[in-house]
This record gives structure tokens, C-alpha cells and sequence, in this order.
């Protein structure tokens, strides 16, 4: 694949999808990224993720085509995560901190500090502030482009400029207090 993110942004723009089997076989991989990085307890990610997906197809013929599928998708995900938080009180489940560990196979070394990295990433994004956390994420984990980023958190491009950096500062302050240098 030649083409940039950008030119691919600008091809879905103009496309308008109709086939929702298809527009969830190329997102559901992004979506469920996406609310695990925006905070969603892996408990819950399925179901959030099929609301997600049934907001999709309710406005679907409502999609304008003036962002890229994916900002529109993400912009939906934003609002479900957000319903989400909003009920997570009136939960009657009790999360637990920490998953049992599972067996791994001693060959398997680096698929288990690959999976210490992301629960340390998950941890460390958890320190942010909403707005910093979804631009964090779009823009360092899902690599759009900083124009994309402030269409899908609906925010002027200086604003998402700014959560960057006050997101990447956070970060490198909790993992100095942490020990680690950057």
C-alpha cells in the first residue's frame, strides 16, 4: 500500500458505504481498540462495542461523507464510551483490579511483554483526562492525522494540538515519578 492515511481518508470520504457487514468486518478491529484505549473494562468492550455498531446502522444514511468513516466511527464511539461512563455507577457488577494470570508457555516470552506493555499503556492512559486520553489515542496509537483527530473529537486543531501535549507531558511526568526516564 502506497497511498497515506490521508489520500485513504480522502477516498472513504467521498465513497458513501452502504453495506453495514462490510463496514463492520473493516472497523471492528479499530472499534474494539478504541474503547479499550478510551477505558472500557474488557468485561464490558463486546457490548459496548455492539452499541457502537447499532448506532452505526441507525445513522448510517445520515453519514454526510464530510470526515472520513473512520473519524465518523470513532465519534460515535466517543459518545457510547461516554453513555457508558455515565451508567457504569449504577453497575451491580464488581470489577476486580487484576485478571487471574493465565499459563504461558516459557517460548512465549515476548507475546507476554507485549501483553505487560499494553496493561502498562492502559494504566498510564488511565492517568489522563477524557479529552487528553481520545487524542492521545487517535493520534500516537491509531495514527490519524492531527486534522482527523480534531474532526472526530469535534474540536478546533489548536485545541487537540494543545490536549497532545498536555497528554504527552502527563505521561512522561508519571513515568519519571515511576522511575523510568524518558
Amino acid at each position: 500500500m502506497s497511498h497515506t492515511l490521508t489520500e485513504e481518508a480522502d477516498c472513504t470520504a467521498q465513497k458513501r458505504p452502504d453495506d453495514l457487514g462490510e463496514i463492520y468486518r473493516e472497523n471492528v478491529n479499530y472499534v474494539w481498540r478504541a474503547l479499550s484505549h478510551l477505558g472500557v473494562q474488557p468485561a464490558d468492550i463486546a457490548d459496548v462495542a455492539q452499541d457502537v455498531f447499532v448506532t452505526v446502522q441507525r445513522r448510517l444514511s445520515s453519514f454526510e461523507g464530510r470526515s472520513s468513516l473512520r473519524t465518523w466511527i470513532y465519534g460515535i464511539c466517543l459518545r457510547t464510551v461516554s453513555d457508558y461512563r455515565s451508567r457504569a455507577f449504577r453497575r451491580r457488577e464488581i470489577p476486580q483490579e487484576e485478571l487471574p494470570e493465565q499459563e504461558s508457555v516459557a517460548t512465549q516470552h515476548q507475546t507476554l511483554h507485549e501483553g505487560q506493555l499494553r496493561k502498562r499503556l492502559v494504566k498510564l492512559l488511565e492517568c489522563l483526562k477524557p479529552e487528553q486520553r481520545e487524542v492521545f489515542v487517535l493520534y500516537e496509537i491509531e495514527e490519524l492525522t492531527m486534522r482527523e483527530v480534531a474532526m472526530a473529537v469535534d474540536c478546533p486543531l489548536q485545541t487537540a494540538y494543545s490536549r497532545l501535549h498536555a497528554a504527552r507531558d502527563q505521561l512522561k511526568a508519571k513515568l519519571q515519578q515511576e522511575g523510568y526516564s524518558p
